[in-house]
């Protein structure tokens, strides 16, 4: 008999250029779990509608396993004339028992048996990633609290602009993994219902039990049109663009610790096991990782376009262009998952260089906008009160001196003719003093930053009277 699951229309064998150009086993072995896991599943409704008998099941979920653990300890050769991960499994089935093994395949096709490993392994991925994210969350709550009470300039456009609690700065990206999370597990949701009894496009006319393989292998839906779901790969653009948003996530995060480790910024120190030196310059320390993680994240997002490409011109049902939606797949989550393991440790052994920052706390004029709300308190239109900030701080660039350094009568010069309480004014002058008069909801006001920093605290299970 052919090795092919198809051979037996055809007069001549495979061309070996043919086999060599087809092949996807060199990458869907890593379905095998999955395709043993939907197969064995697959097994046990067969027996149960009456297609396979009790005994004959039985034997054949044991011989699954068996072939499940050769793969995992390597003993099975990959061979390009089988094409597939599915193959394999199903020849090697056969050679433990015989015309039982050829059995498996009844009441099914590769369409929708692929479809179904796919999501058993992209709901696996999903969660995978999801808590790496959920330790990259706690990594920087755990910053948050080591750097508690630092001020830091908060930057727009790069220029600095208003003064942030350190604790905020690092809650902002607490917030970016949580919406990161959240795509994942509106993606697990979708991606939720089970393709297999699809068969190839039109499902079958043998008497399967659909809602049994759904229960074992926990989907939450049956898919309503065989041949939506199995053409369908929605679900892997979904995993892939939630992982490419988080490789944004990533690289911006990434390009902003390189910028402050930096002598300029000097407001970051890295941790040297997860820096590297130079071949001829033998004072540098590089933030290699976070320069590959900022550089790698253009692989993510360069699979989200391959499968964009790949889909956007195909008829219903399946068409063999979908064997190519792997290698995006695969690409997109090893790299995002390689990405984050390296951030969780980077994260936890950095250090604010807080003398360093401190020492240029006050350049760059932090207080003025707070100035030109206290303005506003008083009465003032703010278009008003922003026009005469603006000339504080003009007068201020001219003498090279902070806003606080202004002699008072070139400040109530400068200020609106009638207002003649500079004093209340004044108090709010300087970066800390600045800070402190934050109050809004979800701002860098202390006390808000105070709960936030606790409410993610007993969210992530930090809190020791959360235990």
């Amino acid at each position: 008999m052919t090795q092919k699951t198809w051979g037996g229309r055809f007069s001549e064998a495979t061309d070996k250029r043919v086999e060599a150009f087809t092949e996807s086993i060199s990458y869907d072995h890593r379905l095998y779990r999955q395709d043993i896991q939907a197969s064995q599943a697959h097994t046990r409704m067969l027996a149960a509608v009456g297609l396979l008998s009790q005994q004959e099941a039985e034997q054949i979920v044991t011989a699954l396993e068996e072939i499940g653990q050769d793969i995992a300890a390597g003993r099975m050769p990959w061979q390009i004339e089988l094409e597939d991960i599915h193959t394999h499994i199903e020849r090697a089935l056969i050679a433990r028992l015989g015309d039982l093994g050829r059995k498996l395949h009844t009441a099914r096709s590769r369409n929708d048996q692929v479809v179904t490993d796919v999501k058993l392994w992209v709901r696996e991925a999903i969660d995978q990633i999801d808590s790496r994210l959920e330790d990259l969350q706690r990594a920087f709550v755990r910053f948050a609290e080591r750097e508690e009470g630092v001020i830091l300039p908060g930057y727009t456009h790069l220029q600095r602009a208003q003064p942030v609690l350190a604790s905020h700065y690092a809650l902002a990206y607490v917030e970016k993994w949580q919406r990161d999370r959240d795509r994942l597990a509106e993606a697990r949701r979708r991606l939720n219902v089970l393709p297999l009894g699809a068969a190839a496009l039109a499902g079958t006319s043998l008497p399967i039990d659909r809602d049994m393989v759904r229960r074992e292998l926990g989907f939450a839906e049956l898919a309503a049109n065989s041949m939506d779901v199995s053409s369908d790969r929605d679900f892997v653009l979904d995993y892939v663009y939630a992982l490419a948003v988080l490789a944004v996530h990533l690289s911006g995060w990434a390009e902003e610790w390189i910028i402050w480790s930096t002598t300029e910024f000097s407001f970051l120190e890295l941790p040297d096991a997860f820096c590297t030196g130079s071949s001829i310059m033998p004072h540098k320390k590089n933030p290699d990782v976070l320069e590959l993680i900022r550089g790698r994240s253009a692989r993510v997002i360069a699979a989200l376009q391959q499968l964009f490409v790949l889909l956007k011109g195909l008829p219903l049902a399946y068409n063999r262009d979908l064997q190519e939606d792997k290698i995006a797949l695969f690409t997109a989550h090893d790299t995002v998952n390689a990405c984050l393991e390296v951030a969780i440790p980077l994260v936890e052994g950095s250090r604010l260089r807080r003398d360093s920052i401190t020492a240029r706390l006050e350049d760059g004029f932090l207080d003025a906008t707070t100035l030109m709300e206290g303005l506003v308190e008083m009465g003032v239109p703010l278009r008003a009160a922003h026009e005469a900030v603006g000339r504080l701080v003009q007068e201020c660039e001219q003498r090279r001196c902070r806003l606080a350094e202004l002699p008072e009568e070139v400040f109530q010069h400068l200020l609106p003719q009638h207002l003649d309480d500079s004093g209340r004014l004044r108090s709010r002058l300087g970066t800390a003093a600045a800070l402190a008069a934050f109050r809004s909801h979800g701002s860098t006001a202390p006390a808000e930053v105070k709960k936030q920093l606790q409410l993610w605290k007993q969210r992530l299970r930090l809190d020791p009277a959360q235990h």
